[in-house]
């Protein structure tokens, strides 16, 4: 599936690391979502409860009461594996994990995958929503 079909398919995404910050990039890209017709959520345990932008807080994934389509991931590369661990935790599982430019982790990938979870790394949610 390209990033076409998954953005045309799939309209619920969590992004972790979302930042209050209306200069960062986790912060601008959900509000551009949003504003695009995306059911976006922020994951943040030091926004936890807090609504930014009109976009819901929460904790952890686990602590998001709805169905997750995408997880989005604005963070180091290093904090993959676990972010991919909690994901294959929820029940429903997401069906997509996607990591922003430059965050890459093959095990992590390859973790994913073997669980039936598409995996798209090193691209952008807004650049892949434009392009398209």
């Amino acid at each position: 599936m390209n990033t076409k079909e998954i953005l045309n398919q799939y309209k619920t995404i969590a992004v972790v690391g979302f930042s209050d910050n209306q200069d960062r990039d986790s912060n601008r890209i959900a509000v551009y979502m949003k504003n695009n017709g995306y059911n976006v959520i922020g994951i943040n345990p030091k926004l936890e409860g807090k609504e930014i932008d009109g976009i819901k807080c929460y904790s952890h994934l686990r602590d998001v009461p709805e169905k997750i389509n995408i997880v989005n991931i604005f963070r180091l590369a290093i904090a993959v594996p676990g972010i991919v661990e909690e994901t294959l935790k929820l029940n429903p599982r997401p069906e997509v994990i996607w990591t922003q430019l430059g965050i890459f982790h093959e095990e992590a990938k390859k973790l994913a995958e073997n669980s039936g979870i598409i995996f798209v790394e090193n691209r952008c949610l807004y650049i892949e929503h434009k392009l398209n």
